[in-house]
Formats: C-alpha cells, sequence, structure tokens
C-alpha cells in the first residue's frame, strides 16, 4: 500500500488510457490476460485482417476476462474502409524516376511499364497534375493524362513496386462510398455482438460519419479516424458528429508532408478537447518494439508529447498485433504515460491551461465541480451519469485527481474505458442519497478515500434523468 492507495488502485492513478490491437501475437488467452494486467484499457479488433470467426473468439477471451479479473474492458472495431491496391506485378519491378507509369483495367501481370487498377472511381476523379502514391508513399507519381480506362503519369520519386500494394490519392476527393460491402457485412457483425466503439476508416467528409451512425443508430459508439487531408477541411464539423476521433497518423502521414504532421495532431487533440470529444493518437507510437524489446527515445518522446497535448489515449498497432514483445510493449508505454502524467502534476502552472467553454449549466457545472474540488483537495470526483456525457465534460477538464463514473448502463461503462481519467462502476441503485451511499461503498472498498476525505459528487435533479446535470456536492467519507 502506498499513500492509503492498495496496488490494484494504482493502475487507476494512470489517467490516459491504453489501446492495444489483437493479432497473430495476441490472440489466445493467456495473452490476453497478460495484456490486460500491463495496463491495456482498451482492445482494437482490425478488421482489414482476420476473420469474424478469429474476431468472435477474442471477444469471448475479452468478456470472459472482463468478469474473471474485474476489470473495466471496451472493444474497439476497425473497420477497413475502402482501401485501394494495385494489381498483380513480375516479382519485384523497378519503377525509375522520369519515366512513365500507366494504370489500366488489364487483368494481365504488371511490369515496370503498366500494372492493374480495378477502382473505377479513381478513373474518375483524377486529372491531369493529381498525386498518385504507392507503398505508403515510397512511390510517387504524378498524373500526365487519362482515358476512360487509362491514367498515364510520369513517376516522381521511383522505387520497387510489388504486388497488392496500397494507393493514395492525396490531393484528391473521391465519389466513393464511405462503407464498403465488407464493411457492412462487418458492420453487422459488429453490432451483433455489442462492441462498444466502432472506428470509421478514411473519413472525407462529415457525409461519411452520418451514414454510418445512421446505420449504427446509438448501438455503439463512432470514431472518425482522421487519416485523409480532406477530413480537415470539415474537422470541427466531423468532431461535433462524432463520439471520439482518432489521429491516424499512418495514411495520414502519407497524403501529407510529414513537417505538417505533428502541428495536425496538436491542432486536433486541442479541437476534440474543446469540443469534449475523446481522442486517441494511433500509429507508429512504439514501432521499433515490433522486433526490439526497447523503444527508441523518439518513441518514447513521441508517446509523452501526446500526453502533454492531452490525448484521452494512445494506441499500439502492429506492436501488439504481430510483435514479437506485446506484453514489454504495453508496459513500457505504461511507465512513459505514467512519468510523463507525474511531469503534468509537477509543472501544473505550465500545463495546466483553461479551455474554452460555450455558454451552458453542463459544462459550467463540470468546471465548477473541478475548481471545487482541487480546492477543498477532495480525493475524488464522482459523476452520476447515464448516458456518460457527465463524464466526458468533467474530464475535458482534466481534474488532478481521479474521476469516479457511476452509471446504470453497461455499455456505457465499458464506453468509458477510453475516457481520460475514469474508472467507472456499475450502480444499479435507486434515488440520490442511496446512490451516494454506494458510492462511498465503493470508494472506501478500494480505497480511493479515507473516513474523514472528501469527495465531490455531479448529478442532476431530478435524479436518474439523462440530460439533466446541474448539481454539484461536497460529500465527506
Amino acid at each position: 500500500m502506498k499513500d492509503g492507495v492498495n496496488m490494484k488502485s494504482l493502475k487507476i492513478l494512470r489517467a490516459t488510457k491504453i489501446v492495444s490491437t489483437l493479432g497473430p501475437s495476441t490472440s489466445d488467452y493467456k495473452t490476453i490476460k497478460s495484456l490486460m494486467i500491463a495496463g491495456v484499457n482498451v482492445f482494437r479488433l482490425n478488421f482489414s485482417h482476420g476473420s469474424h470467426e478469429d474476431h468472435k473468439k477474442s471477444v469471448e477471451i475479452i468478456r470472459r476476462l472482463e468478469m474473471e479479473l474485474d476489470f473495466q474492458i471496451a472493444i474497439l472495431a476497425d473497420l477497413q474502409g475502402p482501401k485501394f491496391r494495385i494489381g498483380y506485378v513480375q516479382d519485384k519491378i523497378i519503377l525509375k524516376k522520369g519515366n512513365k507509369f500507366v494504370f489500366d483495367q488489364k487483368k494481365d501481370i504488371g511490369d515496370e511499364n503498366r500494372v492493374y487498377l480495378s477502382h473505377k472511381e479513381i478513373y474518375n476523379c483524377v486529372k491531369k497534375d493529381t498525386l498518385i502514391l504507392i507503398d505508403d508513399g515510397k512511390i510517387k507519381l504524378e498524373v500526365i493524362k487519362k482515358t476512360g480506362t487509362q491514367i498515364v503519369t510520369q513517376i516522381i520519386d521511383g522505387g520497387t513496386l510489388t504486388s497488392n500494394k496500397g494507393l493514395n490519392l492525396p490531393n484528391a476527393i473521391l465519389e466513393t462510398d464511405s462503407l464498403t460491402l465488407k464493411d457492412k457485412k462487418d458492420l453487422k457483425f459488429i453490432l451483433k455482438n455489442n462492441i462498444e466503439w466502432i472506428a470509421i476508416s478514411f473519413v472525407q467528409k462529415l457525409s461519411d460519419v452520418l451514414k454510418v451512425k445512421k446505420i449504427v443508430n446509438s448501438k455503439a459508439a463512432i470514431i472518425s479516424k482522421i487519416e485523409k487531408p480532406s477530413a480537415l477541411n470539415e474537422l470541427n464539423e466531423i468532431i461535433l458528429a462524432s463520439d471520439a476521433i482518432m489521429v491516424a497518423r499512418g495514411d495520414l502521414g502519407v497524403e501529407l508532408p510529414p513537417e505538417r504532421v505533428p502541428g495536425i495532431q496538436k491542432d486536433i487533440i486541442l479541437a476534440c478537447r474543446t469540443n469534449g470529444k475523446p481522442v486517441i493518437v494511433a500509429t507508429q507510437m512504439l514501432e521499433s518494439m515490433i522486433l526490439s524489446p526497447a523503444p527508441t527515445r523518439a518513441e518514447a518522446s513521441d508517446v509523452a508529447t501526446a500526453v502533454f497535448d492531452g490525448a484521452d489515449a494512445v494506441m499500439l498497432s502492429a506492436e501488439t498485433a504481430v510483435g514479437r514483445y506485446p506484453i514489454e510493449t504495453v508496459k513500457i508505454m505504461d511507465r512513459i504515460i505514467k512519468a510523463s502524467e507525474h511531469h503534468i502534476k509537477t509543472h501544473r502552472k505550465e500545463t495546466n491551461k483553461k479551455l474554452m467553454v460555450d455558454n451552458s449549466i453542463y459544462y459550467a457545472v463540470s468546471r465548477s465541480a473541478v475548481d471545487l474540488a482541487e480546492t477543498v483537495n477532495a480525493r475524488a470526483i464522482v459523476a452520476f451519469t447515464a448516458s456518460g456525457k457527465t463524464a466526458l465534460r468533467i474530464s475535458r477538464e482534466r481534474p488532478d485527481l481521479m474521476l469516479i463514473v457511476m452509471t446504470p448502463e453497461n455499455q456505457v461503462r465499458r464506453r468509458m474505458s477510453l475516457i481520460w481519467g475514469s474508472r467507472t462502476y456499475l450502480s444499479k441503485v435507486q434515488g440520490y442519497e442511496a446512490a451516494i451511499q454506494e458510492a462511498r461503498t465503493i470508494i472506501k472498498k478500494n480505497r480511493i478515500a479515507n473516513n474523514g476525505q472528501n469527495i465531490v459528487v455531479v448529478a442532476g435533479m431530478p435524479f436518474g434523468i439523462s440530460g439533466s446535470t446541474n448539481s454539484i456536492r461536497v460529500v465527506t467519507i
């Protein structure tokens, strides 16, 4: 025990959450259990890989362990989206700078002069001077002319081309369906299995988000992945329409100059926090740990920067999906986050910047609750919420104390696993005083506060009505 808090409760003290992608390296019960114990808060299922049977097995293991370990865990289903790929080529083809290269609709094996490209929407949208990037931007081409069945390009940056490489168009908006046929089938599976979060890939515009929201119909929370430059044109609208945002730096870093990505990441995090929406920073955070048991110093700084900027969560992709050291990676990320958060706590004057707030009772109550809790040296803020919105507003203020969320909804409890600083419990009791007594019991049981210490309670009156947050109360344990 340390400072009145038991060792199990130490995990609560890390406010920034960890999202871990499951894959071949982490598909069994023992490894998933080890990841949870190491500090994972949200498991990501990547629907670009694996079968429904594989994902179903992972869901069942996570739910079983959630009960066995009494852990609060969320599942995030990441849709593949409209990913574009070239066809097959002869072994390895060398594309030389200055030469012409053609995309066409002949299904023949490609060579150094041409390759098959099936996606008709690309033929429709490209025009002269459109840039085409292949293999995460390693090869760059510029369109010099097109017909209905051919796109003729000049090679700007050459390189080695192999089959089925991904293709990006950074300065074009594709008139394509945001949901592929595969995505629609995956959505049915996801909703059937009551998964809490759904990530939409390659969001280009607000209508992409609205379409998915209409299908999901509040059965899951929506994360919009910002990885297309065109999404930045409607960023605020996309944030407001989404339940959370992911800064997906992989494709974003391909389609934008690399020097712009850090600034855009910072801007997106601030915009999300201002609007009270959770934000995840993803891609290549501890990339070297796919093969190495230790990260680079630059990677440690990258994770820390996301924490300093106020991200709700940081995400591991290949590091835990296919990497050699998935457990060690989570443990190291946990250590980096804790060290970064300790720095924030010891330099509050430098880091504690007040956000703009809209003129509403709900935001005013949340900010006042945080100010009051810090003034009276409370051990925790307790938020009673049916939808989770009260907890989001309080979390937005980044309080320097624990946020205990009490909700009657199990899906909301799980969703809150993504939210900065929160620890959520189910509350089924009726009535305000009974709920406060239940919160007292939970806080004492988990040694969050001792007798004589204060907590600040935020709730709505009349109690239990969603959207009525309007009261603050100081309660002594």
